[in-house]
């Protein structure tokens, strides 16, 4: 007995100096806010700052009435839980939570962020996305699909998850959809429906379809409309000045802190392997995936390269000129994203254990009408030599959305303008063979 309680003890203690040595997770920004506003030594400064964030974001502040409120924000400095919360990604209350992130450091400069308002991915989650999200993700594309549209193979694959077929259709349509009486989509239900679809669904679908390696211009552009740049981004009236995207995005909360964790997570290194300060390229994927949905959604620049970039000029931009092209390049100069998006687009396959993707849901697909949509999408011509108006870009996207059928390798042997092998003239020639054997056997 006497043994067995020193081993106890020792267990005991070991376990505390382990739980001691681990950091201590950061508390959420609105429990931390609900805990100033109970103390009377945190809710008057709080309440100062509160004010001077909601001025500050209509127009700048008088040096006075800023005195005043650095003041309030060094009376916050004592009050540790609201200086060090955080936020969780893809959360109900998310946006509600940044607003109060940003609002106790309202002194902060707005062009470069060195931390995330976010919660740090758990070490263990960072494993499993890296090694076999992405594994799987290179493996599965890189196999030879005799001349397959990869980015088509990804949709399909996406279709056989409900999960991942549900979401692509609700931010497709919502991106598709024209606002009643004009040519204009809701761009507001747009991003939110974009947004959905990428905090919910698991990595190995999502990034299949937002990063599939393509080998020619109908693939590229297929991925390149991925998200709908028509609604998503793009304005009929031309490209916006770089700066103003930027001092938009600036003025919201959540465009500010997604705009932060992409600075945060993809920052570069060129003392690590992958050319990432963290060392992790999935993190990287994450964080640049969170800026799509929102004012500075970012997207292929073509249908011929991996490269990405906003949708901006700087043309007007005076002596800014320097700080616009930074807006400009944020993306296509930043070699750790470059790193991981070629990761996936260009690495050889990987042995990777992978599991068993979800069974399809039980929707009957008549089978005419999918040999004649999957003849139509592999026959289409060079879309970057075709020029559409909106409406017209559009009703195409829906159209290559809506009636993609799940991909299996029986559906697609001999893929190309041939389409499907099996079709009403084999079920024909079974029902006639079964009848046949019946009749020798009466």
């Amino acid at each position: 007995m006497i043994f067995l309680g020193v081993l106890l003890n020792v267990f005991i203690t070991g376990s505390s100096l382990a739980s001691a040595s681990l950091p201590l997770p950061a508390a959420d920004c609105l429990e931390a806010q609900l805990r100033c506003v109970t103390d009377p030594e945190c809710l008057p400064a709080y309440r100062v700052l509160e004010y001077c964030a909601d001025e500050e974001a209509v127009s700048p502040l008088a040096p006075e009435s800023r005195h005043e409120c650095l003041e309030a924000q060094g009376a916050l400095l004592q009050y540790r839980p609201l200086l060090a919360c955080k936020c969780q990604r893809g959360a109900r209350r998310e946006e509600q939570c940044l607003k109060v992130y940003w609002t106790v450091r309202f002194s902060e400069g707005k062009d470069e962020y060195h931390v995330s308002p976010y919660e740090d991915l758990q070490v263990g989650l960072l494993r499993h996305i890296d090694v076999a999200h992405m594994a799987s993700i290179v493996a599965a594309s890189s196999l030879p699909l005799d001349g397959q549209n990869h980015c088509l193979k990804a949709a399909q694959d996406c279709g056989l998850y409900e999960k991942c077929g549900s979401l692509r259709s609700e931010y497709v349509l919502a991106c598709t959809k024209r606002v009643p009486g004009s040519d204009r989509c809701n761009r507001q239900k747009c991003h939110r429906a974009l947004r959905r679809f990428l905090e919910r669904v698991p990595e190995e679908y999502s990034f299949g379809v937002l990063f599939c390696p393509c080998a020619d211009a109908l693939c590229g552009e297929r991925r390149r409309k991925t998200i709908v740049p028509s609604c998503s981004y793009e304005e009929p009236d031309g490209k916006p000045s770089c700066l103003s995207l930027q001092g938009y995005c600036l003025r919201d909360e959540l465009c500010r802190s997604r705009l932060a964790d992409f600075q945060h997570n993809c920052q570069t290194s060129s003392q690590s392997p992958s050319g990432c300060l963290s060392d992790s390229r999935a993190v990287c994927l994450k964080a640049y995936a969170g800026l799509i949905g929102t004012i500075m959604t970012p997207n292929y620049v073509s249908n011929s390269s991996t490269e990405v970039s906003q949708w901006c000029s700087c043309e007007g931009s005076g002596n800014r000129w320097q700080e616009c092209l930074r807006v400009l390049h944020m993306f296509d100069t930043n070699g750790c994203l470059r790193n991981a998006i070629g990761a996936l687009g260009g690495s050889p396959p990987r042995p990777v254990e992978r599991t068993s993707p979800p069974p399809p849901r039980p929707t009957p697909r008549p089978v005419p009408t999918i040999q004649h949509d999957i003849i139509i999408a592999n026959a289409l011509p060079d879309l970057s030599t075709v020029d559409e108006s909106d409406e017209e870009e559009g009703e195409q996207e829906r159209q290559d959305f809506n009636v993609i059928p799940p991909y299996s390798k029986e559906s697609n042997v001999g893929s190309g303008a041939r389409g499907i092998l099996w079709g009403p003239s084999l079920l024909t020639l079974l029902l006639t063979g079964v009848a046949l054997t019946r009749g020798c056997q009466g």
